[in-house]
């Protein structure tokens, strides 16, 4: 095909095409008696800027809307997850001189980045420097234009667009930081850990939240993503992570088969650090009234610990009360 014209999520012209306008997920929504729905909708699938159309992702949209329809109180989630391998990012990190850490920690904590961006880019030149990696970001929609109006065509300011997108760039860290942390650390926990060293463990694995980005609005679910970053996928260990164990499901259940010892975690965020030692103890009350430690049948040694976050500080309570293998 000769002579086309092509048209990007920068361009004014078929802007309205690329997604769903805000008048049409009001009536799709409608349509299916969902209307409550908007703000959950909108804060986690709206917020793209194509030209000069505010948009919704379309797939997103029309996942969730379809899952509403059998269960109402069905919780949003990332539709991206099964359609991208999320490379574009992690190829921040593999590229020579580049450190991308502080324009990330500005974007996750809801502020902007302002780049010079290209939509005519071929796959060859994508990964050949920073600016066209964010060109890259632009098009595929892990940022959006702040707004249509910018200082030139060129460079914009962006920002994520949504909730979604957000959780996509925090595991994406959580992924770098696993592989890049230091498995000395990640060994000394463990020992901690095992010989029920509370305070040591506590230092550790505050040590452990200083090598991740920061973040104005911490919450419950980035530490879950943290710690299971910690422990899921380590050699010798057998690891779930939020999966159904007596009458709920732990953050990490980790399992040494070996040397027939067990360890179940249950996390909390603190909102202050003189809630951190309370909140521990609430963990560890769940742990209990959950009954997460039943039928580990065959291991000597179970260990249930209560932790608890505060910003960049972490608190580690053993569950001092004796466990009878069941």
């Amino acid at each position: 095909m000769n002579n086309f014209a092509s048209y990007s999520v920068m361009d004014e012209e078929f802007s309205q095409y690329f997604g769903f306008t805000q008048v049409e997920v009001e009536k799709f929504l409608a349509d299916y008696e969902l209307s409550d729905k908007i703000g959950i909708v909108k804060e986690w699938y709206d917020g793209y800027l194509f030209g000069n159309t505010e948009m919704y992702c379309p797939w997103d949209v029309s996942n969730y809307i379809k899952a509403l329809t059998t269960n109402r109180n069905k919780e949003p989630k990332n539709y991206w997850e099964n359609t991208s391998s999320n490379s574009d990012i992690k190829a921040f990190f593999e590229m020579p001189n580049c450190d991308p850490s502080e324009k990330f920690e500005a974007l996750l904590n809801g502020g902007t980045i302002l780049e010079t961006v290209t939509d005519a880019l071929t796959y060859e030149q994508a990964y050949d420097s920073e600016s066209n990696l964010w060109s890259v970001l632009l098009m595929t929609g892990y940022v959006t234009p702040v707004r249509h109006d910018q200082v030139s065509s060129k460079q914009k300011e962006m920002r994520i667009p949504n909730k979604e997108v957000a959780d996509i760039f925090q595991t994406a860290v959580v992924d770098q930081f696993k592989a890049s942390v230091d498995e000395t650390e990640l060994h000394d926990l463990m020992t901690a850990l095992w010989s029920g060293q509370e305070e040591r463990a506590s230092i550790i694995l505050s040590d452990l939240l200083w090598s991740t980005i920061s973040y104005n609005d911490y919450h419950e679910d980035y530490y879950h993503t943290f710690l299971a970053g910690i422990f899921v996928g380590r050699g010798g260990y057998a690891v779930d992570s939020n999966k159904e164990r007596g009458l709920g499901r732990p953050d990490i259940d980790l399992r040494d088969k070996r040397n027939r010892r067990c360890m179940i975690i249950e996390a909390k965020h603190s909102e202050s650090e003189k809630d951190m030692g309370n909140d521990c103890d609430k963990a560890i009350k769940q742990l209990r009234d959950n009954q997460y430690a039943l039928k580990l049948t065959g291991y000597t040694q179970v260990l249930r610990y209560g932790v608890a976050f505060y910003q960049k500080q972490a608190m580690i309570k053993l569950d001092k009360e004796d466990l009878e293998t069941k």
